[in-house]
């Protein structure tokens, strides 16, 4: 029986390990070919062997590599971007240098991969009136809850919000959906990271599943099925929406 996502093509950010990995597989488990990405490449070998992905270094910061991938690829039904940065602290932690990292790379890089992919789903819609997905990586900290020392990281999330909504207004007659997901705390390589960082990484672990009503962080894999409905034709008629997938921290 063919998957959900059979004949779709998707290109996926940030897949070399966490959230964008359990998606790149769950994707490719129900059918799409998958292009996952990462800016590093020796990350990319997990997927070796798996059916119905390839795979591709790609830092999203630089502007070009981004296009050329893009464009080098068949038009996408979905893209996916998974890309960012949780920077630490309040307004006072937070440099100019800081601010605009997270933005470059938490806004800007999906500005540029997704005006990079928006002409060809256009094209594609033109030809044969398929619809593309375009989902982005939001959080609940920002405009859906504010989170202390989460200062840039909830500024920039807010504005991945925007941008979502502001997309999905302009090609909602178009053939474009686009929508964003808000994760709570999932258990990642990524938050390994910053709670090593910590003084004391075993209290700093309690306190993030302390933040979580259901007393537990999520899995990456708990997150994956949201995407891939939103990369399915199941999800056609939603378009413009922030999907929080939390454990009940915005209850």
């Amino acid at each position: 029986m063919p998957g959900r996502l059979a004949g779709k093509t998707a290109l996926v950010t940030a897949a070399g390990q966490g959230m964008g990995f359990a998606c790149a597989m769950q994707m490719a488990a129900e059918g799409a070919t998958v292009h996952a990405t990462d800016v590093d490449p020796k990350l990319l070998a997990a997927f070796k062997g798996v059916a119905n992905v390839t795979t591709r270094p790609l830092d999203v910061l630089d502007d070009e590599a981004v296009r050329r991938t893009i464009d080098e690829l068949p038009p996408l039904d979905v893209l996916f971007n998974c890309a960012g940065y949780v920077h630490h602290g309040s307004i006072l932690d937070c440099t100019p240098k800081d601010w605009d990292f997270s933005f470059t790379l938490n806004v800007r890089a999906m500005y540029v991969a997704i005006r990079a992919a928006v002409p060809r789903m256009l094209e594609k819609h033109a030809a044969t009136g398929s619809w593309s997905s375009i989902i982005n990586m939001a959080s609940i900290a920002g405009s859906i809850k504010g989170l202390p020392n989460r200062f840039v990281y909830g500024a920039s999330k807010a504005a991945v919000v925007g941008l979502t909504k502001a997309v999905a207004a302009d090609f909602v007659q178009k053939g474009i959906r686009c929508n964003a997901i808000a994760p709570g705390t999932v258990d990642t390589p990524s938050l390994a990271e910053r709670i090593n960082a910590y003084p004391d990484p075993v209290e700093a672990r309690r306190m993030f599943v302390a933040r979580q009503p259901m007393g537990r962080l999520a899995k990456a894999e708990e997150i994956a099925p949201v995407v891939v409905f939103l990369a399915s034709d199941e999800s056609a008629f939603a378009t413009g929406n922030v999907y929080s997938v939390d454990g009940g921290m915005t209850i």
